[in-house]
Formats: structure tokens, sequence, C-alpha cells
């Protein structure tokens, strides 16, 4: 029984660190990845319910069940992903272990060919003159060749470190699995919309990993504005940020923008959006009232905000105002559409009652993001570039056989056997380097 298991035990090792298992692991991986970027993540169920319903599923069988069921809507944190990622991982592990490991160990060694019948199962290889050995050995020194001699036989290699590269590539992949999976269990991802001089902390949350704990940060909007191009469309958003500790005091301050974040405490802040939320009216020059607004058209392109403000007790009368720009200005219309006028701040005029603009209030939009998985993603993908680089090098071997007069001489290479052919036959050339 427990030589049965020792035996199960070992082709499911084998199983792991063979190259085709872990092949379909990935392409499983990026099956459901694909999947991921088709299939919107981590929304309501009643976007799913609209976008993916019963009676009449996607491609006859996606419906809204069948995604939650599976945990479509959230794949990248399903266990069952994780799972895959963990089992992939294990299999880079064992395959640099028990397969890559000893081969560059066995690159390092000595491959000494010690009958001319070996040469047989090289496609290159060629006979001298023993009289040439001195110039032969001089060429393969000159062309960095570590060169090995026992009595009769040499062997001889160059570009080992290329047989570090299957070990490099592992390694960077098996950092980057780590890196996304400590992501998905610690990471989070929240939006946030503010006021100018509103303090805020994080509360949001848009999606969260099951170990995630939420900072308890405190930060301040001290402005939000907006440039424009000469044409008048948007240019850039920015927002004037600071961070408060326990007492209230600024501990650190940063403007932010589009493609511009700021990192605090491994969070980085990210501009990304902009709304408004109400103006400040001054009526009959001493009253400051403040009115919401409300985003009157779906148009991204085209944003325009509306209020009613009345000049009676049952609002009967009144006018109409209109805001789409961040210029500092409003427009003014009566209740039948007739513009008015366009009011700036600080400006006042005359209808059937003063009115003044005190303000526009505006909302930033911050995306909040922390991916403790990160640093070490990026550092795997550093080392998959390095190994990159590194597997262009070939791995090149040369045995000699001194036979009585004749030298046999034969070579091997990994990669780039024109090139290898080349270098062969020049040291086979009589004449010196």
């Amino acid at each position: 029984m427990l030589h049965n298991k020792n035996i199960m035990g070992r082709n499911f090792i084998k199983l792991l660190a063979d190259l085709r298992f872990a092949i379909i692991i990935l392409l499983l991986i990026a099956s459901f990845s694909i999947i991921g970027t088709i299939i919107e993540q981590n929304q309501s169920t009643e976007v799913y319910q609209l976008n993916y319903p019963l009676e009449t599923p996607i491609w006859g069988f996606l419906s809204w069940k069948l995604i939650l069921f599976f945990g479509f809507d959230h794949i990248y944190t399903t266990p069952w992903f994780l799972v895959l990622i963990l089992i992939l991982g294990f299999s880079l592990i064992t395959c640099t272990i028990l397969q890559q490991l000893p081969s560059f160990k066995i690159s390092k060694r000595c491959q000494f060919f010690r009958t001319p019948g070996q040469f047989k199962r090289l496609k290159i290889k060629n006979k001298i003159s023993n009289k040439f050995l001195s110039n032969f050995i001089f060429k393969l020194n000159h062309l960095k060749y570590s060169i090995f001699q026992q009595q009769e036989i040499i062997y001889s290699y160059k570009g080992l470190i290329g047989r570090v590269a299957p070990i490099l590539v592992h390694g960077s992949l098996i950092l980057i699995l780590i890196g996304a999976i400590l992501g998905s269990l610690g990471g989070f991802n929240s939006q946030e919309l503010i006021s100018k001089s509103q303090s805020f902390t994080i509360q949001n949350i848009i999606n969260r990993g099951q170990f995630t704990k939420i900072p308890n940060i405190t930060t301040r909007v001290n402005d939000f504005w907006i440039t424009y191009t000469k044409q008048t469309t948007v240019n850039q958003f920015y927002s004037d940020l600071s961070f408060l500790d326990n007492s209230g005091k600024e501990v650190k301050h940063k403007i932010i923008s589009v493609n511009h974040p700021l990192i605090y405490k491994d969070i980085t802040f990210y501009q990304t959006d902009w709304d408004l939320s109400g103006i400040r009216l001054k009526l009959n020059s001493n009253l400051i009232l403040q009115y919401p607004l409300v985003l009157g058209t779906n148009n991204p392109k085209t944003k325009v905000w509306v209020t009613w403000v009345p000049f009676t007790n049952d609002s009967s009368d009144g006018v109409v105002v209109l805001v789409n720009n961040l210029h500092g200005y409003i427009s003014i219309y009566d209740k039948s559409g007739q513009f008015l006028n366009n009011l700036q701040v600080n400006e006042n005029i005359n209808l059937e009652n003063p009115i003044g603009l005190i303000d526009i209030i505006t909302l930033t939009g911050l995306q909040i993001k922390a991916d403790p998985g990160i640093t070490i993603i990026y550092t795997g993908f550093g080392f998959l570039m390095i190994s990159t680089l590194i597997s262009y090098v070939t791995y090149s071997q040369i045995w000699v056989i001194l036979n009585k007069n004749e030298i046999f001489i034969g070579g091997n290479t990994n990669r780039a056997k024109f090139d290898f052919e080349l270098e062969f036959q020049k040291i086979l050339n009589k004449k010196r380097l």
C-alpha cells in the first residue's frame, strides 16, 4: 500500500513538472482571463440581470444566473481562479527543480567524448591533422571558449549564461503569480466624488480582496479646477490634496492630475473624473442659498447641469440655470426657455430679483487603489525581460579527440546553428586569426 502511494506521489510530481501540463493550465488561465475582459467585472446584480437576461441569454446559454454562480462577475478573485494560479506556480517550481536546475548543472560539467564513434551523432564535425592542434586551441581561446583537457581528449564550451535563461523565465513567472495572488487577496479599489474643502476617508469600495484591510487615511481636497484648450475643450483636471494625521495636521501635500497620480503609504490616488453638485446664489442682495445641480444629459462629451431657482414660495415663477463648463459662469433662462444672460462668479444682475453668483460647487473624482503585489509583479517582469535578452546567448560545445595523426573535431549548439557553422569553419581554418 505504501509502495503504491509512493508511486502515485512520484507520478503526480512528474505530472506537475511536465511542460505540457503547465501549458494546459496556462491556457485555462488565459481563457478565463479573456472571459473576464468580455464580461463586466465587479458590477451590481442589477447590471447583469439587465445585460444577460434569462429569457434571451447571450450565445444561447450565458445568463446572469450562470455568471453569478461561477463567479464570472469577479473572475480574478474567485477561489478556483486563484487555485489555477497556484497549480501553475507549483508546476513551474517543480519543473525548475527537477528539470531546469539539473540541466544547468549538467551544462557546467566536463562532458568529454572518449571515442571517435561518439562524433557520429553530431551534424557538425570534421578531421584535421594533429600538427594544427596548437593553432586550434589558440582559436578556441580567442573565441572565449572555456577549455578542459584530459590527456588526448578536449572539451570546450561558451555561452553558459544562456542556459540560465529558462530558470530565470520560470522564476520570473513565479514572482508574477505571487504578486497577482497578493494583489487579489490584499488589494482594493475605491471611487470617491468629493467637493473641494471637504475631508474624507476611503469608504466607497468597488472591490476588495478577502484579506484586505482598508487604511484609515484622512484626505482633504483643498481645490479642484479644469484647464481648457483654445478650442474650449477640456485639457486637464487638477486636484489639490492634503493628507492629515489624527490631530488634523497636514503631513503631505500634492497636486495631482490625469496620468500624474500620487502614492501615499503604498496607496495610489488617481485623478479620474469630475462633477458639479450645486451653486451658491445671493438673492435680494442679502439671502445666500445653495441649489443642487442635476446632470441634464448622459453624453460625457457635452455635460450640462441644470437647476431651478424659484422667485416665489410656491415655485411657480423663477429661472432655469445651466452650467456646462468650469469657466466660472452660469447661463440663465426664463421658464419658457428664453436666454436671459450669463452670470460670472462674484457678479450680480437684476432680473425680477437681484441675483449674484457666489460659487459653483465642484466635485473631483478620485480613484484610490492599493495592490500589495505590484512591486513583486514589476520585479518579475524585469527579470523576464533580462531572461529574454540572456536567451539570445547561444550555448555552444566543441569536442576534440587526438587519434594518432588525426584530430576528430565536432560541435553542437542550441540555437543560431548557421552562425555556429561559420564559427566552426573559422576554427578549422589553418590560418591564425
